[in-house]
């Protein structure tokens, strides 16, 4: 199995354990946001058993939190036919790209990547959501009061994990923002003790 990645910083939740989705079909050299893309039923299945496998392992509430991507939800529809609770909440989805969303990376102008890049923070790629947006979404799960004291198990996207990685840095630059977590890879976060800082 593959061994996630591990954070502590200042939240209310009592634990956050977000998967990436499953490789999705014809993602490959795409820029793939709210682009719905399906993944393989028996990818969608392989990851809801590990997720499964981990709960009963480790206890908490059977309730899954995805996407309402079809890339992350199918894994809580797994779940859902084994008994869970699944609850589908938007803030978990992928940056938004605008009229990037779906087209091959090669098909981005420069100069619209000059303006991402020049202004990683607040620039809207393709018109869609800046980083800052997105960061934004990311703060407002983990702060979320309805959610105060609780262990979220969720499925979600590379890019929100990413935005989610680097909320400690401020400024954050582009050269800062991290390589991708692998499909089915998953990031655990836990409040940072007293005293402690986000890493």
């Amino acid at each position: 199995m593959t061994r996630g990645l591990e954070l502590t910083g200042p939240m209310a939740l009592a634990e956050l354990r977000v998967w990436r989705h499953p490789r999705a079909q014809g993602a490959a050299g795409r820029c793939i946001g709210r682009t719905d893309l399906p993944v393989d039923r028996r990818r969608a299945r392989r990851l809801a058993h590990r997720i499964r496998t981990a709960q009963r392992r480790e206890g908490g509430e059977r309730v899954i939190v995805t996407s309402t991507r079809r890339r992350a939800a199918d894994v809580g529809r797994w779940l859902r036919r084994w008994g869970w609770h699944h609850h589908i909440d938007p803030r978990l989805d992928e940056a938004d790209f605008g009229r990037w969303d779906g087209l091959r990376w090669r098909e981005i102008e420069p100069a619209d990547w000059a303006g991402w890049t020049d202004a990683f923070v607040t620039h809207r790629p393709g018109g869609g959501e800046s980083v800052a947006m997105l960061r934004a979404r990311v703060r407002s799960l983990i702060d979320d009061p309805v959610l105060a004291g609780a262990r979220v198990w969720a499925v979600g996207h590379a890019g929100w994990l990413n935005a989610l990685r680097t909320l400690h840095l401020d400024p954050l630059r582009a050269v800062d923002w991290p390589a991708p977590i692998g499909h089915g890879v998953d990031l655990r976060l836990r409040p940072m003790a007293p005293g402690g800082a986000f890493r």
